[in-house]
């Protein structure tokens, strides 16, 4: 079993088995925190695998994930926000995976770990830049958001601070995250289709790994409980934290 995964993976069983506990971890905390996966993902294997192979392997689980959740985002989401952000999205979406496309990978591998790094000080310290509460801000963040996921697959992390700085209420907030996910999966695979990215083997990483998130999502929903939504999410900021800063100092040394 484990040698037909490392085949159709193309990861060595130790890896493979990294990368499973990885993608267990980001569905849990996608199913609690309604962000987060990709971000989990990237910063704890972009040193085993190169960013743009896991860019696409990401779009799969986030679409996984997505579908598991969207009935409940479609009921409390602010849809007249989440489109406007899913449309800018998706115009900077081809420029941040141009620039992913023509960088080295070890380049690649750092600019990720320092936009999570960045992303998520952001918003564990609560920066709420007045702009982003504006229909300019709007725009800015779904822009930032696209670019955000062609270079790390981190977009939900940008729409997480202009969700936090418009002071949404908290369910409001989650339910908007999770439908700006699930609609944004739609225009990102024509980026990735154009850019030749979705492969066959980053295709097989995704659909072997679907379960194991699968599994984490649903077990993140039944722990969600809107009285410790402020726990969850300072617990996985702070993951994000350690995950990103570790991963970017094995990276500088």
């Amino acid at each position: 079993m484990l040698a037909t995964l490392t085949q159709y993976t193309g990861l060595a069983a130790a890896d493979l088995l990294i990368v499973l506990a990885a993608v267990f971890m980001a569905g849990l905390i996608r199913g609690f925190a309604g962000f987060g996966l990709s971000a989990i993902v990237m910063a704890s294997v972009a040193v085993l695998i190169p960013p743009i192979e896991l860019i696409p392997m990401c779009f799969l689980l986030e679409g996984a994930a997505s579908l598991a959740m969207f009935r409940g985002g479609m009921a409390h989401a602010n849809m007249r926000i989440v489109w406007g952000l899913v449309i800018c999205s998706a115009i900077g979406m081809p420029l941040g995976l141009l620039a992913t496309t023509s960088i080295d990978v070890e380049l690649s591998r750092k600019l990720a770990l320092s936009l999570i790094l960045t992303l998520t000080l952001a918003q564990f310290f609560k920066l709420k830049p007045a702009f982003l509460s504006t229909q300019k801000g709007l725009y800015a963040s779904g822009l930032t958001a696209g670019i955000a996921t062609g270079l790390a697959s981190v977009g939900g992390m940008v729409i997480a601070l202009y969700v936090l700085a418009s002071e949404a209420p908290p369910r409001q907030m989650r339910a908007s995250l999770v439908m700006f996910l699930a609609i944004s999966m739609f225009t990102s695979l024509v980026s990735l289709i154009a850019y030749d990215l979705m492969t066959m083997q980053a295709i097989w990483r995704g659909v072997l790994m679907t379960p194991v998130v699968l599994i984490g999502v649903f077990a993140g929903i039944r722990l969600f409980r809107p009285a410790y939504e402020h726990l969850y999410k300072i617990a996985c900021l702070a993951l994000l934290t350690l995950l990103s800063a570790a991963g970017l100092i094995s990276q500088l040394s």
